[in-house]
C-alpha cells in the first residue's frame, strides 16, 4: 500500500517545529488548561484517545505533568450549558494557555477572553465563525489546527464516484442544527458530481430521519450516501452505517473508524497525529511566543480506508488505482 503523507504549511515552514526540546525549559511551573468539549469526563474513552498522543508529544516537547506544567482538564460532554460554564472556570483559573477542542470551547473561550492564549484543534471555518481574522494571520489571542480545508468535499464527492461509478443519485448526509459549517462543504461536494448524477441534501435530526434518508436513496435509480462528519453524524455512526448495509448504500464516512466498523470507504485526518500537532503551538507559546503570528494549519496527514469486504457484498469491484492508494484495506 501507498501511504500518503503531506503538510499544508498556511504561512510557511516557521509552524513545524519538532517535537523535541530545542531550548532550555522555563524554570517555573507552566499552568494550562485542556478542555475536551466533546468528551463528557476524563473516564469517557474519547477522552483517552485524545489525550494519550497528547501528552505523549508533551513529553517529547520537555514539559511533563505535575513536573514542570500543570494541567487542568475540563469536559463539555457537547452540552452547550456545560461547555459554556466549563469555559468560565478555566477563565477564572487564569492559566498561561488554554487547548480547547471543537468549535463551541473555542467560542466559549473567545467570548470570555482576549488575553489568555488559546490553542484550539478540531475546528472547522475558524475565520467563518470569528475566531481568527485570517488563517495566515490570526490576530489577537487565538490560533489553531483545523480538521480540513472546507474544500475537501470535493474530495469525498470524487472518491465516492471513483469507488462506485454507477450511481445516479448521492445523498449528503447532516444535521443542519449541528454542522453549521457544512454548506460549505456541500458546495465543494456538489461541485465533483458528474453531470447525471441528482445531489441531495439529507438533513437529519433523528434516528427515524436516518432511516427514512437511506430508504429513500435505497429505491431506484442506485443511490449513495455521503455523510458529513458534525457532531450528530459522528455520535451515529454505527447507526449510519447500519441503515446504509440495510438498503445497500455505497456510503462515504469520514468519521472515525467508520469503515473498520462498515462503510464503504472513508477519507480524513490521521487522528493521533492531529492530537499531537497542537503541541507544537502550545510549546512555543510557552516559550515566549504570541498567538497572534502563528497561522493556522491544517491537517499534515490524511488517511484513506476501503472495506473490501463492504465492497463484495454490495457487488463492487474496487479500481486497482484507487486500491493503490489506500492507507488501510479492510478484508
Amino acid at each position: 500500500m501507498k501511504r500518503r503523507e503531506f503538510i499544508t504549511l498556511l504561512g510557511g515552514a516557521a509552524a513545524a517545529w519538532p517535537l523535541t526540546v530545542h531550548a532550555q525549559l522555563p524554570s517555573r511551573m507552566r499552568h494550562v488548561g485542556v478542555f475536551l468539549g466533546l468528551t463528557a469526563s476524563a473516564d469517557d474513552p474519547g477522552a483517552a484517545e485524545i489525550l494519550r498522543p497528547f501528552k505523549a508529544a508533551m513529553a517529547e516537547a520537555g514539559w511533563i505533568e505535575d513536573q514542570n506544567i500543570r494541567l487542568d482538564y475540563r469536559f463539555g460532554g457537547g452540552d452547550l450549558a456545560k461547555i459554556q460554564a466549563a469555559a468560565e472556570d478555566l477563565v477564572t483559573l487564569a492559566p498561561d494557555l488554554i487547548y480547547a477542542t471543537g468549535l463551541p470551547p473555542a467560542q466559549a473561550l473567545r467570548q470570555r477572553t482576549r488575553t489568555i492564549p488559546i490553542v484550539f484543534s478540531l475546528v472547522a471555518d475558524p475565520v467563518g465563525f470569528g475566531l481568527v481574522e485570517s488563517l495566515r494571520h490570526p490576530g489577537g489571542n487565538i490560533t489553531g489546527f483545523v480538521v480540513w480545508d472546507l474544500s475537501i468535499g470535493g474530495k469525498w464527492m470524487q472518491l465516492l464516484q471513483e469507488i462506485a461509478p454507477n450511481l445516479r443519485r448521492i445523498g449528503i448526509m447532516y444535521n443542519p442544527d449541528t454542522a453549521p459549517y457544512a454548506p460549505s462543504l456541500v458546495a465543494s461536494a456538489k461541485a465533483a458530481a458528474v453531470r447525471d448524477v441528482a445531489v441531495l441534501e439529507c438533513f437529519t435530526h433523528n434516528d427515524s430521519e436516518i432511516e427514512a434518508a437511506a430508504s429513500l436513496l435505497g429505491n431506484e435509480p442506485p443511490g449513495g450516501l455521503l455523510v458529513i462528519p458534525e457532531p450528530f453524524t459522528n455520535a451515529r455512526r454505527d447507526l449510519i452505517i447500519a441503515q446504509s448495509a440495510r438498503f445497500k448504500l455505497p456510503s462515504l464516512n469520514p468519521a472515525f473508524g467508520a469503515a473498520s466498523r462498515g462503510a464503504l470507504i472513508s477519507y480524513t485526518f490521521a487522528f493521533e497525529s492531529m492530537m499531537r500537532q497542537p503541541v507544537t503551538y502550545i510549546d512555543r507559546i510557552l516559550r515566549g511566543e504570541s498567538p497572534n503570528g502563528l497561522p493556522v494549519q491544517t491537517p499534515d496527514k490524511f488517511v484513506l480506508a476501503i472495506n473490501l469486504a463492504v465492497a463484495k457484498a454490495l457487488g463492487i469491484t474496487v479500481p486497482p488505482t484507487l486500491l493503490a492508494l489506500a492507507d488501510q484495506v479492510i478484508e
